[in-house]
């Protein structure tokens, strides 16, 4: 397929000699989101006081609908919003009876965790196993060896690691351990949610997934959500009132739950985003464009530019290290990550000449997407090459 860069018109148009390659971070935004937004704002007006009911009616569903189709889920019912994945993690881990909370993971998460997790050990509220990252080729058996020893409540770790862009293989192998009555096992799959075809259908009733729109779902900040499966954490200590609307459940004179995903729920929120989201899904509807295709599209792109990097055409790239080439397989990160002493100089450099990327301590990152094309790739070639 072709670049699509008639379905990002406005975000292109407002910085035209840009480019943009930072698609793994902060995603330009599809003309069907700002139609969205604009419809978020026209409807908040129109309905005004009974905009809930059509918010909870009809926006929340389609957005359910739309996850549980991208990920094969059983039922939308299983997928809660909210405006961060941080919220929802705070929700699951409150649920874990047993304190310190017993948690496995790795020392390779996301912010959001991570610096949660160190917090929860000073105050003595967790004690957190972190198997290394590398060496990349045993991290996966290694993980999964040390989640099959047992002595956890809690196994968190990602579909794609966010700063090397490695991707976990091993997620059956989790499910197998999970248990409602522990360890619950958690998926962060903000790095894989529409960044490669991903079929939760053996695993959903055992495995709780985290993701959001900030970045290949295109729709920004604010719409992020869980997926979770009946019977794990049914009382969540961290909770909001809009977790007691619905099929109720709970001890006679206790506090109440929804006992579908909805008791993950938290309280009121702008619900902009996911218009922007159900737009985004929409628009990539209407085109015939699926994760697959948008994914076979950017693998091409970053094969072209990792053949120019390889062959000494991107300037001083070549003497970085590449800890994610692209090898064919599917179920991958969408940025190829370059590790390199200089890497934060190097980001500076392509920024001065209007190139964007982003950089991880010593790894820039190359995101790469539906609006570009090879021709944006060749422009970024040439780049490398004089600014590096």
């Amino acid at each position: 397929m072709t670049a699509r860069k008639d379905l990002f018109s406005r975000a292109l148009s407002l910085d035209p000699e840009r480019l943009h390659f930072a698609a793994h971070s902060h995603h330009l935004w599809p003309d069907a989101s700002f139609d969205g937004q604009m419809r978020a704002w026209i409807e908040a007006n129109q309905f005004a006081d009974r905009k809930w009911d059509l918010i909870f009616g009809e926006v929340i569903p389609e957005a359910q609908a739309h996850v549980a189709r991208e990920l094969n889920l059983p039922s939308p019912d299983t997928v809660v919003f909210a405006p961060n994945t941080h919220d929802l993690l705070l929700r699951i881990v409150s649920g874990v009876e047993r304190k310190p909370v017993r948690i496995l993971s790795t020392d390779g998460e996301f912010h959001s965790f991570r610096r949660q997790g160190e917090r929860w050990e000073e105050a003595g509220e967790a004690v957190i196993t972190r198997v290394p990252l590398e060496p990349f080729a045993t991290f996966d058996d290694r993980f999964v060896a040390a989640a099959r020893a047992g002595g956890f409540d809690l196994i968190l770790a990602s579909q794609v690691f966010f700063r090397t862009g490695q991707a976990f293989s091993r997620i059956a192998d989790l499910a197998d351990l999970a248990d409602p009555a522990g360890p619950w096992v958690v998926i962060d799959g903000y790095h894989g949610f529409m960044a490669a075809p991903t079929d939760l259908s053996a695993v959903a009733d055992r495995v709780f997934y985290l993701a959001g729109g900030y970045k290949y779902a295109m729709s920004g900040e604010g719409v992020c959500f869980l997926h979770a499966p009946d019977g794990y954490c049914p009382r969540p200590v961290i909770t909001g009132w809009f977790a007691e609307f619905g099929d109720l459940s709970g001890p006679p004179g206790g506090v109440q739950y929804r006992s579908d995903g909805g008791r993950f729920w938290g309280a009121t929120f702008d619900i902009s985003p996911l218009y922007r989201f159900n737009g985004v899904r929409r628009a990539l509807d209407e085109a015939g464009l699926t994760t697959a295709t948008v994914s076979a599209h950017a693998h091409a792109l970053m094969a072209q530019f990792q053949t120019a990097v390889a062959d000494g055409e991107a300037g001083r790239l070549k003497t970085a290290e590449l800890i994610n080439p692209l090898t064919g397989e599917a179920g991958r990160a969408r940025f190829l990550a370059f590790r390199h002493d200089d890497a934060q100089a190097w980001r500076a450099r392509l920024l001065e000449a209007g190139v964007v990327t982003d950089v991880r301590d010593d790894v820039i990152r190359f995101g790469f997407g539906l609006y570009q094309d090879g021709a944006d790739v060749e422009r970024l070639i040439a780049v490398c090459e004089s600014a590096l």
